[in-house]
């Protein structure tokens, strides 16, 4: 029998609802929210809003007050156990009187992963596990797969027309799709700890890639785009030109490029505002893709990383089964045979070889498209 009611289950939707308030703000932290629940009342709730500031227990033990004695603690993670910039949540609890935790999903971090529960249950608290707990992981893609696969969510964002096409023959691809579709990108960026791009891609476009408010489509835009996501780029050679816009634009810029890479245009591309990491080269002699993925987890703690880039770099990302969500865009008109692909695959040579994707969600933004789907030996 489910040790869960009906009213804990509404209890731990509404944290997950909180929780998503910090959608934009928290990396690299994990979203999180906590509702505080006595006698059928809800007496205090809050969310985790940015790493260094109060968790969510803590904001809704400081809502719930004196109310907090003898309640229940709906939290959509975990507590943590450990004293970092804030201190342990699990101790929080307890000596605010907390009686019982419900808890949608273990921490995922190793290092940690069980102990706040423990701590809580040592002292006397009831605690209750895994109520909505995909929904909880849902929320943080990035975070989970940066703690259980140590590199992060990889979420490919393509804009096409009808006929599958990105570009005109010239590179020309602005744009492709409608205002509606394009603040959908804005808000995938604003969630992302980092872009990435190809350095061609890069050129073509003199892509800023950053988070723009006036786009965003957000009330709170202006304080989300204060935390503009890292913008890193692929640059075997470092052919990047120094006046390139990503390198005016606010944020870090962070070239990733391997020993085939100019010491000396290194040393300029620093010079002008740039970041640059030297990393080991693959087998087609440009930057080693999951090891790239691996040093933006530890080095940088990325979550979610999107992807905007042209076909070479995005059929790579596919081909080493690297991409965990596609979101592509089609927009209602076709640009011909001349022009560029969507996507660069290798080894396709028979309808036997072709990729099948999952779809998980389809619909109408503005005059366009969206649809995301998955690689179909993912998630199933």
């Amino acid at each position: 029998m489910s040790p869960f009611s009906q009213q804990d289950h509404s209890y731990m939707a509404r944290a997950l609802h909180l929780a998503g308030r910090g959608l934009y703000t928290t990396p690299p932290n994990p979203r999180v929210g906590c509702v505080i629940a006595r006698e059928g009342d809800v007496v205090g709730e809050g969310y985790h809003q940015r790493a260094g500031e109060d968790h969510a227990e803590v904001h809704a033990l400081k809502d719930a007050g004196e109310r907090a004695e003898g309640a229940t603690a709906y939290v959509t993670l975990e507590p943590c156990s450990h004293t970092g910039r804030t201190g342990p949540c699990a101790v929080a609890l307890h000596r605010a009187g907390i009686r019982r935790v419900v808890v949608a999903m273990i921490d995922p971090n190793p290092q940690v992963s069980g102990r706040g529960i423990q701590m809580l249950r040592d002292a006397g608290v009831t605690v209750d596990v895994g109520l909505l707990e995909d929904d909880a992981r849902c929320l943080n893609p990035g975070f989970v797969s940066r703690m259980e696969r140590q590199r992060p969510f990889v979420r490919l964002k393509m804009a096409m027309s009808l006929d599958g096409r990105t570009a005109m023959g010239s590179g020309e691809s602005q744009w492709i799709t409608g205002p509606e579709a394009r603040r959908q990108v804005q808000q995938l960026r604003a969630r992302s700890s980092a872009i990435l791009s190809g350095v061609e891609s890069v050129i073509m476009d003199d892509s800023r890639l950053t988070v723009r408010s006036a786009e965003l489509g957000l009330a709170e835009a202006d304080a989300i785009v204060h935390r503009q996501p890292l913008r890193v780029i692929l640059d075997t050679y470092l052919r990047l030109p120094l006046a390139a816009a990503c390198l005016m634009a606010p944020g870090r810029t962070l070239i990733m490029t391997t020993p085939a890479g100019s010491a000396e245009k290194r040393a300029r591309l620093e010079q002008a505002g740039a970041e640059v990491q030297v990393l080991p080269a693959g087998e087609d002699g440009r930057v080693e893709l999951v090891g790239m993925l691996a040093w933006l987890a530890e080095h940088e703690q990325v979550n979610e990383l999107l992807v905007e880039t042209g076909a070479t770099l995005s059929g790579a990302m596919l081909d080493a089964g690297l991409v965990d969500e596609l979101q592509l865009f089609m927009a209602p008109t076709l640009l011909g045979g001349d022009a560029r692909g969507l996507f660069n695959l290798s080894g396709i040579a028979r309808m036997a070889d072709q990729r099948q994707l999952t779809i998980h969600d389809i619909r109408a933004v503005g005059r366009d498209w969206r649809i995301i789907a998955s690689p179909a030996t993912q998630g199933q």
